[in-house]
């Protein structure tokens, strides 16, 4: 395999409150290899955005490709990544450290930011990750 393409979300309701994650990778031709889907508890939407991060680069390397991109529509993990930004928030430094440890697992990488037009399956992925928890709390 030589190179996949991941798009990553976190979702979460309310900041903090019910979140989950969604991730979709395809192959270099279009076809999609994994979706994940799941209920990460009650946390922020920025912890979810690097939650799916993680989550996606750990089924990513199992396919051992030689270059990933990623694509998120949060900025500010975005820039954290890429450096842009400083990491100060302390629940985003251990895994703003973990992603960037998985990251070097890779030959090479970028991570680009879109719209949130264009995410729209990672973030329904997402959603879908806390309705099925919510509705398995329902009586």
């Amino acid at each position: 395999m030589k190179s996949l393409v991941l798009y990553i979300d976190g979702a979460a309701r309310g900041n903090p409150g019910p979140a989950g994650i969604g991730a979709v990778i395809f192959d270099e031709n279009d076809n999609v290899m994994a979706e994940i889907h799941e209920y990460i508890g009650e946390t922020t939407n920025n912890v979810a955005e690097y939650q799916a991060l993680i989550r996606g680069l750990k089924e990513a390397g199992g396919y051992a490709p030689v270059a990933i991109a990623i694509y998120s529509d949060s900025q500010l993990l975005v820039r954290q990544i890429t450096g842009v930004y400083r990491v100060r928030h302390p629940n985003l430094l251990p895994l703003h450290q973990e992603a960037l440890a998985l990251l070097r697992g890779f030959a090479n990488f970028q991570i680009n930011h879109i719209p949130r037009e264009k995410n729209k399956r990672a973030d329904k992925l997402a959603n879908k990750g806390i309705d099925e928890k919510l509705k398995k709390m329902l009586p």
